[in-house]
């Protein structure tokens, strides 16, 4: 399916690369941000038909041994501010505090951690994951952090203006072997959930009250999956409601739907099968109306399966069928991590995977063979007219409900575009599209047409 894209970086020399995120870091310029362990982070914007690396000094920052990243709007100005998760340690305490950039109003960067006032509260814990979540749907976002071998936290404003953690009186503060991290609201309700994955021990999975509290229900939903080794998370379309998947280091992938209040492991033999899997990516590659799901792996053949309907029922049955990935097979790619964007706007997603960890490698750049033509995109904005990262977002057309969320975090150590992007088949147009934000308010546009982008301003009043 992918052709190999990869000489659109415009200087692409061998690194070690971890986590990718796409943010929105210059009013609607969507740019993807690799995070540097061995050298700079680098932030690829597309210019003059190539990826050139536009990081000013600030974010390049070559020394703190960066690994994940993600990007939300911490304070409700519009802009997203952007989490640089560093580790110098596998897990436990580590030496240098992660970063949180500000952009200032002279244009550059500032790391909020390094304020006086916020010093008492840096994370100094090996963090894999970071994602952003907006858990009282005000519009403004607090960056939660997968922490590995110490309690996880939940960064947010404080009434001053000084950070602070509210995991431990939100009872977040659980510890254990953090990995992957997803918010969206999978767990029956319209507000964003948690949902961390992780190794040696048991899963969290955190349902959002309504009104910004949890209570962890991975138990009794029978998602702790308590003795294999997580990585990557995604929820992807199943038949229009979320489900699940995620990848266990060298243990059987998982693919749960929810069955009555309780979810049940739908994985394939195939899909199931143990890996060295990394970053898992639900998306619509080819613009045939279902979803695709790619496994990027360190240092063996990266997967894809297509989930698509079967026969004539309704609700419809659902199968998983193996793909040729193509150039995206990368045998020999050390894969760390991975995200996606249409960031050369043409309709088509790309696929940026980092690479590294093992051995030196560049970037790689993938792009599928769309083999229709036609899309639409979706991108709803909050009350500030940031990106609205964890809204959910339904589009009718061809006799069909479908889902998309909008990516406050998931993959692994990763962070997908803010925007939904729907291939939609053998049909020309939508006919409806409902966008529900954080806090539960839902506006449904008709007939939006195709091949387009549809900015959706938070419905003031």
């Amino acid at each position: 399916m992918f052709e190999d894209m990869s000489e659109t970086v415009a200087h692409n020399p061998p690194g070690l690369h971890y986590g990718v995120a796409v943010a929105d870091l210059d009013r609607g310029r969507y740019s993807f941000v690799v995070a540097g362990f061995a050298g700079p982070n680098r932030v690829l914007s597309w210019s003059g038909g190539a990826l050139r690396d536009t990081a000013p000094p600030e974010l390049a920052d070559d020394y703190r041994q960066a690994i994940g990243v993600a990007a939300g709007d911490l304070d409700g100005d519009g802009r997203e501010e952007l989490f640089i998760l560093t580790t110098d340690t596998f897990t436990g305490p580590k030496q240098f505090a992660d970063r949180l950039f500000k952009r200032r109003s002279d244009g550059g960067w500032e790391d909020l951690f390094e304020c006086p006032a916020n010093q008492s509260v840096q994370n100094l814990a090996a963090g894999r994951s970071v994602a952003v979540i907006d858990r009282r749907g005000v519009g403004r976002y607090g960056f939660f952090v997968a922490n590995h071998g110490r309690p996880m936290c939940l960064y947010e404003l404080a009434p001053g203006g000084a950070l602070a953690d509210l995991a431990p009186p939100l009872d977040l503060a659980r510890t254990g072997g953090g990995r992957g991290v997803l918010t969206l609201p999978v767990f029956g309700s319209p507000h964003p959930d948690i949902f961390c994955a992780n190794e040696q021990g048991v899963n969290f999975a955190y349902r959002n009250r309504g009104d910004g509290t949890f209570e962890e229900v991975a138990g009794s939903l029978g998602l702790s999956d308590c003795e294999e080794h997580a990585r990557g998370v995604a929820a992807f379309d199943w038949g229009g409601e979320f489900a699940l998947a995620w990848g266990n280091w060298d243990g059987p992938h998982r693919l749960m739907t929810r069955r009555e209040g309780h979810w049940k492991d739908e994985a394939t033999p195939g899909f199931a099968f143990p890996s060295s899997m990394r970053t898992l990516i639900a998306a619509d590659f080819d613009n045939d109306g279902n979803d695709e799901l790619f496994l990027n792996h360190m240092g063996e053949p990266n997967r894809l399966y297509r989930v698509e309907a079967s026969g004539g029922r309704q609700p419809p049955e659902f199968a998983l069928a193996m793909l040729d990935a193509g150039a995206a097979v990368d045998a020999d790619g050390y894969g760390t991590g991975a995200a996606i964007c249409d960031i050369d706007g043409d309709g088509v997603l790309e696929l940026l995977v980092s690479r590294g960890e093992r051995a030196a490698q560049p970037l790689a750049v993938f792009k599928a063979r769309a083999a229709y033509p036609n899309w639409l995109r979706v991108c709803p904005l909050t009350r500030f007219g940031a990106p609205a990262r964890g809204a959910v977002v339904r589009a009718e057309y061809g006799g069909r409900v479908r889902i998309k969320g909008i990516c406050g975090g998931s993959g692994y150590l990763c962070q997908m575009e803010p925007v939904a992007h729907f291939g939609l088949g053998e049909s020309h147009t939508v006919d409806r599209v409902t966008v529900t934000w954080p806090d539960g308010t839902a506006v449904t546009l008709l007939n939006p047409g195709g091949n387009r982008v549809l900015t959706v301003p938070y419905p003031h009043g």
